[in-house]
């Protein structure tokens, strides 16, 4: 199977990997059992927009999302333990038996530790967007709290918000208020969410200012291993966070951010029902942003993509 290409068929999202088991295909990602206690995380080029995995995949986003995670992982170990044992392929090649020339997942596959994950996201909101102003307009708060009079959209908040959320039903993101956490994870454990969310939030957004990008807002994902609290999945990449250019920042309106805005662009005036399938995207909104995505990574990282 070519990871390097998006498929909208129910088999090419179930690949095999040398024979290890398939324990979840999400929109993006495909998970496989790497033995009792580690899994095989592979990131596919695939691309959904408004609920839909696209027929397109844009190259190397995978890689992208892989390598920059773990350059986060990195980062904020101080912060946090997390689920990452090594995105270096000879090393998981040799550590799950799989042939070391499978190129096609080098790069874009994450060997990771098993964890109990707390179905919950744990946003943080830096800027009032999205669906934040959406709330604001409506009712002069975000996620219930009230915020000062007058503000504009992408306006930097007074201070960070904790916002955590939930899927609901029909698989889109509901916002919770912390009460509601708490009932689902324990008053210590929603303390420590909360807690570890803002100080990961607070080292990212210093470190990705001096490398001139806002990082407006982000969503993490945790789960326990041994009871204790570690941080999985994928972090602070394009597809998780919005990242908006120093540069170009101008409050008022919606800004220019490294991710999939061109597809979305190009959706919408398509007119698109949003119902699948879902057209195909032309080469150039392919390229458009894989540049993003590549863009963001150069600046964030300083290196290049690996693979």
């Amino acid at each position: 199977m070519n990871f390097s290409v998006a498929s909208s068929t129910q088999a090419d999202r179930h690949p095999q990997v040398g024979g290890l088991p398939c324990v979840y295909s999400g929109k993006v990602r495909d998970t496989y059992a790497a033995g009792e206690d580690r899994l095989l995380l592979v990131a596919s080029d695939r691309l959904s927009a408004f609920d839909c995995i696209l027929p397109t995949g844009i190259p190397n986003k995978g890689r992208v999302l892989t390598q920059l995670s773990a350059f986060w992982f990195g980062l904020t170990a101080a912060d946090v333990p997390n689920h990452l044992i090594s995105v270096d392929w000879d090393v998981i090649a040799r550590e799950t038996g799989l042939d070391p020339s499978q190129a096609q997942l080098k790069g874009r596959s994450s060997l990771v530790k098993r964890a109990q994950r707390l179905d919950v996201e744990c946003v943080v909101r830096g800027y009032l967007a999205g669906s934040g102003w959406v709330e604001y307009c409506e009712h002069g708060t975000l996620a219930g709290v009230p915020l000062p009079k007058g503000l504009r959209e992408c306006d930097a908040l007074p201070e960070p918000a904790f916002t955590p959320a939930i899927k609901n039903d029909e698989g889109h993101d509901e916002n919770i208020s912390v009460a509601h956490l708490i009932e689902l994870v324990g008053a210590d454990v929603a303390t420590e969410l909360e807690v570890t969310s803002r100080a990961i939030y607070d080292r990212a957004r210093t470190y990705a200012l001096q490398r001139g990008i806002i990082v407006a807002d982000t969503k993490f994902e945790f789960g326990l291993v041994q009871g204790k609290l570690i941080l999985i999945d994928e972090l602070l990449t394009p597809d998780s966070s919005r990242f908006w250019p120093v540069e170009q920042y101008k409050p008022g309106g919606a800004q220019p951010s490294f991710d999939k805005q061109p597809v979305r662009d190009f959706l919408v005036a398509s007119g698109w029902n949003r119902m699948p399938p879902a057209p195909a995207l032309p080469d150039e909104v392919t390229a458009a942003t894989e540049a993003r995505y590549t863009a963001a990574y150069s600046l964030l990282t300083g290196r290049q993509i690996d693979g």
